[in-house]
């Protein structure tokens, strides 16, 4: 089976290309677990991480943290979250720990166009969904 490294070669060339030749720096992140981090020129505090499992491969954003909620806003958030999910293409949301994420999945088979396609719409995704809930978030 591929390293995720030897999976993504090129990945930075095309999501680059598939944002309007933005600029994109992939990165390792050491660990027991393969995860490569991925900063978008312009969009560098919304990097979206990429790792790969056996059946998988997940990528990534973290958008905001529970303590950065509204608190009187809170359930409120929570069911709009759960009724824009199917709405949003390719990607979900999901919370790891206390951080409200912005993830899609791949089959592990994925092909490095996919991949990027992947990446790139769950960047947009992740601009798009802090703009529209930013009046929920402190």
């Amino acid at each position: 089976m591929d390293s995720l490294q030897e999976r993504i070669e090129g990945l930075d060339a095309l999501i680059g290309a598939r944002l309007g030749g933005a600029t994109v720096n992939l990165q390792p992140i050491p660990g027991e677990v393969p995860v490569v981090q991925a900063v978008i020129g312009g969009r560098d505090e919304l990097p979206i991480f990429v790792t790969a499992a056996d059946e998988q491969i997940l990528c990534i954003c973290y958008l905001w943290t529970e303590a950065e909620i509204v608190p009187e806003k809170r359930l409120e958030l929570l069911e709009l979250l759960l009724n824009l999910n199917p709405s949003i293409p390719l990607s979900s949301f999901g919370r790891v720990d206390d951080r409200y994420v912005l993830f899609g999945a791949l089959s592990r088979d994925a092909r490095v166009d996919d991949i990027a396609d992947d990446v790139a719409t769950l960047s947009d995704n992740a601009l798009d969904a802090l703009n529209a809930l930013s009046g929920y978030l402190l």
